[in-house]
């Protein structure tokens, strides 16, 4: 019988990393990306690159185009078909290859099983280190002291159930003060086609988050989903504020 982890799953030590870093990380982000491989490298693993990757299809999914989300789907299939392990720094994307993939092979035995096997082995950054690893303290620390809150990404926190695992991890970050802010739970807006099929929603929605923010004493917010990170200091933009929001995998590797 094979041994599991804190999660459940199978276990993941030893085994070879496949990076899927994510098309808003690729082409907005890239510095996010490498930092994510730099914490994955600082624990020991080994970390390959599938260069064939694009994207999860999360988009055509969400707004109703199954047939094009499958032909996405059967390309990360394909890209990922020699990874023994894929993390991810997006909660969003985890959870799409997680659960829906499944469901898009639904009809196709030879792909459902296929895409069972890929959704069983894919992970979030933080919940890799902390569920899959075990591994808490990553022995970093900030070149200045920071005051840090975070903001739960809805995909992150409602179907993959993160939450204390970036806390965990950013609690043991020498120079960083972790804290709580109002409403870390509420959705900043963004929601994907969400944002531009009801902006006046979406403002709203990220407006009382940008307030949120402001009564916070945090100088800095970090997140676990690229997406939000951009919704999120657009707001904050516009606001004038100085504080800014960053992916959590630059805060691990000590780069806030």
């Amino acid at each position: 019988m094979s041994k599991c982890n804190r999660a459940g799953r199978a276990e993941v030590r030893g085994k070879r990393v496949s990076f899927f870093v994510t098309c808003i990380v690729d082409m907005i982000y890239p510095h996010s990306g490498m930092a994510a491989v730099e914490v994955l490298e600082r624990v020991g693993c080994a970390v390959d690159f599938p260069a064939a990757q694009t994207c999860c299809g999360q988009m055509g999914f969400n707004s109703g185009y199954r047939a094009e989300a499958r032909q996405v789907a059967r390309h990360f299939l394909r890209a990922f078909a020699r990874a023994e392990l894929i993390v991810t720094p997006s909660g969003s994307c985890a959870a799409m290859v997680r659960h829906h993939y499944p469901e898009l092979f639904a009809d196709d035995p030879a792909l459902r099983a296929e895409a069972e096997r890929i959704a069983s082995i894919t992970w979030e950054l933080t919940e890799f280190l902390v569920d899959g690893l075990g591994v808490t303290d990553l022995g970093v620390s900030l070149a200045q002291p920071r005051t840090v809150a975070l903001h739960d990404s809805c995909h992150g926190l409602r179907m993959l159930g993160i939450k204390q695992q970036p806390r965990a991890l950013l609690a043991k970050i020498g120079n960083l003060r972790l804290i709580e802010m109002q409403g870390a739970e509420q959705c900043c807006g963004f929601g994907g086609l969400f944002a531009v099929k009801m902006p006046e929603i979406s403002g709203a929605m990220l407006e009382e988050k940008v307030e949120h923010i402001a009564a916070s004493a945090a100088d800095a917010i970090v997140t676990c989903d690229a997406s939000c990170l951009t919704q999120i200091n657009g707001g904050l933009s516009r606001r004038g504020s100085r504080v800014r929001v960053y992916h959590v995998a630059e805060a691990l590797a000590g780069r806030l």
